[in-house]
This record gives structure tokens, C-alpha cells and sequence, in this order.
């Protein structure tokens, strides 16, 4: 028995190493993600470059080997940004008149041209805000000065412990009486770039939708410098802003049928949409193009998986989980039975490890497997989750895990201008998609 196991072990490290090999030599990942960036780029929901992204991606998966590509229809929100976003403050007692650099976020509404000027009431949580109350809110703008959280290791717990006033951060404004709020960008890195992402309306706690954008980390330092010095200076905030009808998309899903277990499924994919002022690079035309390796991989290597495997460019991550909610059903409906599903949504960067859900014993198993990956830098297999698009399928019951590359430098450049395909390291991209690919082999083996 002990003999036998050895054997399986010395065989799947065989596997690993020559997985590595031919994506270390083979992969097409940069080459694609070069043509979705560059000759694509920013890829909002609802936009041409969405539904061109749509189309490149069907003929990228059937290149990359797939037996078949399914569109799964989905309604997508169409907001759009309209001109260059204006914030201009203004201090006579100062004698300043400086444009801060900013971005309107995701789902805001628009000033028009006749724009809001108010004075700024500077807050750092919605605790404060509400102490201060509508008595002094009423007609000004308020602003989140909330930092990324420095001892965090982990970029992405800042991240989840702020982006509360991006996405909140209006309605509760505007429940006191504020004409527009504004947030430090969600970002721990001092530079002048504002970061956009989505934000929603919670009409359970206001009605009023008020204009929302970012402003870059020294902006914010400047507005925050300047308040002190002068508590009467002024905001001008014009944005234009845009919510038109939805508008017909669609999730690419690419599939090799498996040979003994068609009609059982193993997943791996990222979001196709991503913000309109970058190239979505890292955010996440990285997690799309490492998705369709798989198929490349299979086809390439020439192994037969036993379950069916598929690649999802999934649709609509960034303002909606439209097509989170699409496959989902899409499987619901068809009485698909899935094994695993894997989300790879955090940048392109150097592979770390998996969040491993523990439903039906998955994470139990992937933990055997550590010192498979341990000649590869892969450092952790630990408990835990998918992403935003797995959120449905996670509720259907589908073990779900979360592939975790490096995050040091990701919100340096999330959801900014510089999300860009220069900001791509080809060797780290692979290795990522080699990590995944390995991962998938796996389970595809001993499930």
C-alpha cells in the first residue's frame, strides 16, 4: 500500500514537471493577453470593446483546443464615464485654485454642466458621519479621507476593510444631506492616480443619488492639507456620467468533454469586462487568458481529461455579477454536476498558493498535494474561497477555490489608467497559469 501511493506520488510529480515545462516553453497567455489589451483594451460592460472582447475570445478558445464554445446570454448594465471628469478646489483665503486629479466611479449619476460647488466636510468612517449629522452636512460634499490599512500583509484585506466607501459611501452621504461625496482612492501607494471602481445606490438608506468619484492618494492629501489651513474652501465637481439601458452580452465558455466523465465539470476562469480607462491587463485579462491556457495545455500535451473542462471568460465582474449569476443558472438549468471551480481575478503576478473551499472534502485533499507544488514556489494551500463570479455556484454547493498570486504591487494599479500590458511580467503570467493548470490535472486524477 505504502509502495503504491509512493508510485502515484513520483508519478504526479512527473505530471507537474512536465505541465511546467510546456507552459514554461508553450503558452500562448502572453501573446493572447497582449491582443486583448492592446488591440482591444478597457472593456466595460455594455460597451463595442465588451462585445469585441465577446468575439476574440470564442476564436481564442477554439484556437487554444476547445471541442466547444458556449455564449451564455447575459443582460449587462451599459453606464458610460462621458467627458473627463472635473474637480477643482478653490480657496480664497488660500488663493488656491487647483484641479485635483480624479475619476468617477462606476454606477455614479452625472452633475451635467451645471456641475455642484459646495464646501468639503472631511470624515474618516461613517461613525463620524453620522455624529456630525444632516445639522452640519446638509448642501456640502463629503469626503472619505480613509487609508489602506500599512501592517496588513495581505493588500487585499486593506482593501476589503475601505472599499465600503466606495461602494456605500454615497448613499450614506446623501442621507444627511450631502450634494457629492468623494473617496481617497483605493490605493496604498502615494501617487497621483485616481482608481475607479464600482459603486452602488442603497436606496434602503436614501433615495437621493448623489455624484460619487475618487480622487488620487495626493490629491487626497492635498484636499485633506488644505482643509486644515482653510475649513471654507470649495469643491467644483462637474461629471457626466451616463446609465443607459442594458444591453444583451455574454459569457465565453470554452470546453474539452471529458472522456469518462462528460457530464461532470471542472472550471477555471476570469472576467473579461474590465474598466474602461486602462487596458485591463492585470484586472483581469490575465485570469481570461490563463483560463484558456487550460485548453491549450490539455490539447497540447495531448492528456484526456476524465471530466469535462472549461475555461469562463466570465462577463460583467466589475458593476453587476451579471455573468456570475448567467453560469450559475446555465448549470441549474442543464443539471450539471461540478467538481471544482477555480477563479483567478488577482493580477497576473508571481503565484503564491490557493484558497481551498472545504465542501465535500475538497480542501482535504488539495493539502495533500502541498508538496507537490513546492518546487514550483507555490507556498500555501490554505482554507478558504472562489471570487466574486463563483459567488452563485458557491450557494449551489460547488467547492470553490481562489488562485493567489502575489498582491503587493495589484492595487498600485487597480482599476487605474495604468493597468496596462507593459505592466505584465511574461514569466510570472506563465508560472500563474502553470500553477492553475497543475491544480486542475489534479483534481481531474483523484476526483
Amino acid at each position: 500500500m505504502i509502495y503504491s501511493f509512493t508510485k502515484a506520488q513520483n508519478q504526479d510529480s512527473v505530471a507537474l514537471r512536465a505541465i511546467y515545462n510546456f507552459y514554461l516553453t508553450k503558452s500562448t497567455a502572453y501573446s493572447n493577453l497582449d491582443y486583448l489589451a492592446t488591440k482591444i483594451g478597457g472593456r466595460l460592460s455594455g460597451s463595442q470593446k465588451a462585445a469585441d472582447a465577446v468575439i476574440w475570445a470564442k476564436k481564442a478558445m477554439y484556437a487554444a483546443g476547445a471541442d466547444t464554445v458556449i455564449l451564455q446570454a447575459c443582460m449587462v448594465p451599459h453606464w458610460v464615464r462621458g467627458k473627463k471628469e472635473i474637480c477643482t478646489l478653490t480657496s480664497t483665503k488660500l488663493k488656491l485654485n487647483i484641479s485635483l486629479n480624479c475619476i468617477a466611479l462606476g454606477s455614479s449619476v452625472g452633475t451635467g454642466n451645471k456641475g455642484v460647488i459646495a464646501k468639503v466636510i472631511e470624515v474618516k468612517s461613517f461613525e463620524e458621519l453620522e455624529q456630525l449629522g444632516e445639522k452640519v452636512i446638509k448642501g456640502n460634499i463629503i469626503f472619505y479621507n480613509v487609508f489602506f490599512n500599512q501592517t496588513h500583509v495581505k493588500t487585499g484585506t486593506a482593501y476589503g476593510e475601505t472599499v465600503k466607501y466606495r461602494s456605500k459611501g454615497a448613499s450614506y452621504a446623501a442621507k444627511y444631506g450631502a450634494v457629492a461625496s468623494i473617496v481617497r482612492s483605493m490605493t496604498s501607494v502615494a501617487d497621483d492616480e485616481p482608481h475607479t471602481g464600482n459603486m452602488n445606490y442603497d436606496t434602503t438608506i436614501c433615495k437621493t443619488k448623489i455624484t460619487t468619484l475618487a480622487i488620487s492618494y495626493k490629491a487626497a492629501d492635498v484636499l485633506h492639507d488644505a482643509l486644515i489651513k482653510d475649513n471654507g474652501l470649495q469643491l467644483y465637481i462637474e461629471t457626466h456620467c451616463e446609465k443607459l439601458p442594458d444591453v444583451l452580452s455574454y459569457n465565453v465558455v470554452g470546453q474539452i468533454t471529458g472522456s469518462q466523465k462528460p457530464n461532470q465539470f471542472i472550471i477555471t476562469g476570469g472576467h473579461l469586462d474590465s474598466w474602461d480607462n486602462g487596458q485591463g491587463a492585470h484586472d483581469d485579462g490575465a485570469g481570461v487568458v490563463q483560463s484558456i491556457d487550460i485548453l491549450a495545455m490539455y490539447k497540447g500535451m495531448g492528456i484526456k481529461p476524465k471530466h469535462s473542462i472549461r475555461a469562463v471568460a466570465f462577463m460583467n465582474e466589475e458593476n453587476g455579477l451579471a455573468g456570475g449569476a448567467a453560469y450559475a443558472k446555465f448549470t441549474k438549468d442543464n443539471n450539471e454536476k461540478h467538481i471544482a471551480a477555480i477563479e483567478t481575478d488577482a493580477g497576473g503576478y508571481t503565484p503564491r498558493g490557493f484558497g481551498v473551499d472545504t465542501t465535500n472534502g475538497l480542501y482535504n485533499l488539495a493539502i495533500t498535494w502541498k508538496h507537490l507544488f513546492e518546487p514550483y514556489l507555490i507556498q500555501k494551500i490554505e482554507k478558504g474561497g472562489g471570487g466574486a463570479d463563483l459567488i452563485d455556484l458557491e450557494k449551489q454547493g460547488v467547492p470553490c477555490i481562489g488562485f493567489e498570486p502575489d498582491t503587493q504591487r495589484y492595487f498600485d494599479i487597480h482599476h487605474t489608467a495604468q493597468d496596462t500590458f507593459d505592466k505584465i511580467n511574461k514569466r510570472e503570467l506563465e508560472l500563474g497559469a502553470a500553477a492553475i493548470g497543475s491544480l486542475i490535472y489534479l483534481l481531474d486524477t483523484y476526483k
